[in-house]
């Protein structure tokens, strides 16, 4: 679209440019606890309990979480699209939240049932749990995280704001890797200990949403924008934003690494490093004898210091710019993933040191592509004179989305190629190919998938000072428009 004829923007540019209240950052930050608790247990177990404990084969597993991604591709854009559209005395954006609150949680935990039903059935049943969890999934994160343009128009007031969001986003990581493994295994049958889990997570994550409505308020917009255009349209113009499509293939990049990772951890936990003739572990004191108990350890060093580390990136990003820390971050991340390969079955420790080391690379992969989508979408505005947040971030968050289902898919098909054996018995030991598809999966290929991130980023056109030229752009012609 060409940049002339363009409307007065209906934004209040300037007047919630202000730094923001630390009851609001604890609010929206609090929106996104219930979305990474979710997402973590879904990177991290929905696959190990579909082919260990469901019994489907990799490959049906795989193709579930691959097809719910294809649905993404209409379903978030027209989330994001309606909630553009919304008109309420309470907003554009938390109107949505409030309404997918309960059926988030309770399509939550369904997907943790185990029916009595053949192969056939039981992929149907979870086909159609997960595609209603994608809705519900997109009806409350796509206008959640639309609302960060909302709240602030401050460039690192933004970037401290998601700083407060990612905050809470890896606490609940850090809460639900820690204790649904507990939760699960403190039950003598794995059908009933992932159904328990379901039920406690699923009841909880209501909760989250209802703090982040209550808590933040939006500017009003008592206006429509003075183009209605067809979502198609709109789409158009979207695509034709170049610094967006920096910004997405960047994500994209950045979460493949980290779902790719984080699906197959469990993997390597339970069959590589528990593939010693006797495993043993002793840490400050605590006798750890059984595998399964170290997958919330090596989640707890993984997200505890990318929890430390988004406060460092943030402050780091005021001085030198998002786009140098991303680098830095995704360079120290790649010197750590790529040694994971070589880790043996008796080095426990190691492995948790690298998943610590991990974890301030992976802070950065969090932090900073989030931080870069309020900038281009006031790109867009200043070329078109539009807000259309929600679109932008609806395919935002199919592209998280799209990672996580590509990442497992990924996983699925190289086990399955390899002849990993589902639901194993005891005794059963995985094939030597199988073992070597793990490791690789953990450490070259997030390491490949990472590099090219990194040189996405180095083109990336929006520096601090272009950004603090469209704010200037968009605050002259809001001043000329009044």
């Amino acid at each position: 679209m060409a940049d002339t004829a363009v409307p007065p923007t209906t934004s209040n540019a300037v007047v919630n440019s202000k730094h923001l209240p630390l009851s609001t950052k604890l609010a929206f930050g609090a929106g996104d606890l219930a979305p990474a608790i979710a997402t973590l247990i879904i990177s991290f177990f929905q696959l190990f309990f579909l082919t260990t404990v469901a019994g489907l084969r990799p490959i049906a597993a795989g193709s579930i979480l691959l097809l719910v991604r294809i649905w993404d591709a209409v379903n978030d854009p027209i989330i994001g699209w309606l909630s553009d559209r919304t008109r309420s005395r309470w907003g554009r954006r938390r109107p949505w939240i409030l309404a997918g609150a309960v059926p988030f949680g309770i399509i939550f935990c369904l997907q943790w049932v185990v029916p009595p039903l053949d192969a056939d059935g039981k992929f149907v049943y979870y086909l159609v749990m997960a595609l209603l969890f994608s809705i519900a999934f997109t009806v409350v994160n796509v206008p959640y995280v639309a609302l960060t343009p909302e709240l602030t128009q401050d460039y690192d007031e933004r970037t401290k704001l998601n700083s407060f969001r990612f905050a809470f986003s890896i606490g609940g990581s850090l809460m639900a890797g820690v204790l649904h493994q507990m939760i699960v295994g403190n039950v003598e049958d794995p059908q009933v200990g992932y159904l328990l889990a379901g039920l406690i997570w699923g009841g909880f994550c209501i909760l989250p949403f209802i703090w982040c409505f209550l808590g933040t308020r939006e500017p009003m917009h008592t206006k429509q924008n003075s183009e209605e255009l067809s979502l198609p349209a709109q789409l158009q113009i979207v695509f034709s934003n170049r610094p967006y499509l920096f910004v997405i293939g960047i994500y994209l990049f950045s979460w493949l690494a980290v779902q790719m990772t984080a699906s197959v951890l469990a993997f390597y936990v339970t069959f590589w490093l528990g593939s010693a003739d006797q495993f043993s572990l002793d840490l400050l004191g605590i006798s750890i004898e059984r595998v399964e108990e170290l997958i919330p350890l090596m989640l707890l060093a993984v997200q505890g210091s990318a929890l430390i580390f988004l406060f460092v990136w943030s402050a780091v990003s005021q001085r030198v710019g998002k786009k140098v820390v991303y680098i830095i971050g995704m360079l120290f991340w790649i010197g750590v993933q790529s040694v994971l390969f070589f880790v043996q079955p008796d080095q426990v420790l190691l492995a948790l040191l690298l998943g610590a080391l991990a974890g301030v690379g992976v802070a950065t992969a969090y932090l900073i592509p989030w931080s870069m989508m309020p900038d281009v979408i006031e790109y867009d505005e200043m070329r078109t004179g539009q807000r259309r947040e929600g679109i932008f971030y609806g395919f935002m968050v199919f592209l998280q989305k799209v990672g996580l289902g590509l990442g497992l898919y990924l996983v699925s098909v190289a086990l399955q190629w390899q002849g990993f054996i589902e639901q194993p018995k005891p005794g059963d030991v995985q094939p030597e190919s199988a073992l070597t598809a793990i490791r690789i999966l953990i450490g070259p290929v997030p390491t490949i998938v990472l590099i090219c991130g990194i040189i996405l980023t180095a083109f990336y056109p929006i520096t601090k000072q272009k950004h603090a030229e469209i704010r200037a752009q968009l605050a002259a012609r809001q001043a000329a428009s009044e």
